[in-house]
């Protein structure tokens, strides 16, 4: 069998041809993304994929989430998430419902169940649903017993990972209120339950407390952090990795958990990283055979960089990365690329483990019926990729290698 990525073909060409005119198809040459498309939103300049996450049921079936931004989204007031279901593996897909008041929201399993976490709007509350079939039906978070964690405060996050270790269930996100400026105005903290507890409960879940920025760091040229990965390090400890906003370099932050369990550390002289595709959204999960830490991100290409004014606004290239120890990365495999920079971006990846293959959603930018995508930030797929024998690959394997 064929390693690296399994480009299956989805309904969407057939779909898409089906529409068009006979004197449109006599002419198109239009090619659906790679991968398979699980959503496509097509309303230039209105409504837009965003945050894609995904869970691997006990039994076999796959859910598939991604909410909607853009002028006519409502994400500032009741934002709305889609949920999608596989039963053959990820080479087809169906919408099974809507979810009012979910945004930037992360599936995962847990106990049996199925749970979305998120806020409930840009910059919303903190808030956690489940499902008990599959994620056709979820409980509503109305109050603090059933799934409202925050009851008042704005929080920023993404589709990030969830960690079980010291007997607990773990999260990083962001609180939001310490100005109205993007990216400063976000302040790292970690969030647990115990294992065992209700998850719905606002009593379940610990705080800690929250580090606020400096604009002074990285020689004036810190904008933020933010979508922090929350990581256990080979020594025990728990960490927060964050994406930072840095105008010419891929650059990280490994915010820490002191032994209290309670306060977070970080030296802005030596908890800094270099991490590739480190300005836009990574996610990074520890191997569970062993072999320390992977993740996916949009890794900026030698030929790119200087390229754009910000590194941030490049992510036509989805790089896997491995890591020993969580701080020092090194690129395996170009699983996503394409040559154009401005229209195109695989983007806001969310991955998981099955086995020996990485399953993998973007959040893509790619042409369809109504032309080109509007830019490399506003999507307009949800896409699904099969990585396969992942722990194997290089970058010789990869079908375009943009880093040789």
């Amino acid at each position: 069998m064929q390693r690296g990525t399994i480009f299956l073909q989805s309904n969407f060409q057939s779909n898409l041809m089906a529409s068009l005119s006979p004197e449109t198809k006599k002419s198109s040459t239009l090619t659906p993304p790679p991968g398979v498309v699980v959503s496509h939103l097509s309303q230039p300049g209105k409504i837009f994929v965003g945050s894609p996450s995904l869970a691997l049921l006990e039994n076999g079936a796959l859910v598939a989430v991604h909410d909607t931004f853009g002028p006519q989204s409502g994400e500032h007031e009741c934002a709305t998430t889609l949920v999608f279901r596989s039963e053959d593996a990820g080479e087809t897909w169906e919408q099974v419902t809507a979810i009012k008041g979910a945004f930037w929201s992360n599936l995962f399993v847990h106990d049996g169940a199925l749970y979305l976490m998120g806020v409930t709007h840009h910059h919303g509350l903190l808030v956690i649903r489940r499902s008990d079939d599959g994620g056709r039906t979820w409980t509503s978070p109305e109050n603090g017993m059933c799934g409202l964690i925050t009851p008042y405060g704005q929080y920023h996050t993404a589709p990030m990972p969830m960690v079980v270790a010291r007997g607990r269930i773990w999260r990083a996100i962001e609180d939001a209120t310490s100005s109205t400026e993007w990216g400063i105005r976000y302040n790292p903290l970690m969030i647990s339950a115990p294992l065992g507890a209700d998850l719905l409960r606002r009593d379940s879940w610990q705080f800690s407390t929250l580090l606020r920025s400096d604009k002074r760091w990285l020689k004036g040229e810190f904008g933020g952090w933010l979508e922090g990965n929350l990581v256990r390090l080979p020594d025990g400890r728990l960490a927060d990795v964050l994406r930072v906003q840095h105008s010419t370099r891929g650059v990280a932050a490994v915010v820490t958990l002191a032994e209290d369990g309670q306060q977070l550390c970080f030296n802005p002289d030596t908890d800094f990283i270099d991490l590739p595709g480190g300005t836009t959204k990574f996610l990074i999960r520890e191997d569970p055979q062993g072999g320390g830490y992977w993740a996916l991100a949009n890794a900026v290409p030698p030929a790119f960089i200087g390229s754009r004014k910000e590194q941030s606004s490049i992510r036509n290239t989805l790089a896997l990365m491995h890591s020993s120890n969580a701080v020092d990365w090194d690129i395996r495999y170009t699983l996503l690329h394409h040559p154009d920079p401005r229209k195109h971006a695989f983007q806001y990846p969310d991955w998981i483990f099955d086995g020996d293959d990485l399953l993998v959603l973007s959040r893509t930018c790619w042409e369809d019926e109504d032309g080109d995508a509007p830019n490399h930030h506003d999507a307009n797929f949800m896409t699904f990729h099969r990585v396969q024998a992942f722990r194997e690959l290089t970058l010789a394997d990869s079908a375009t290698n943009p880093f040789a």
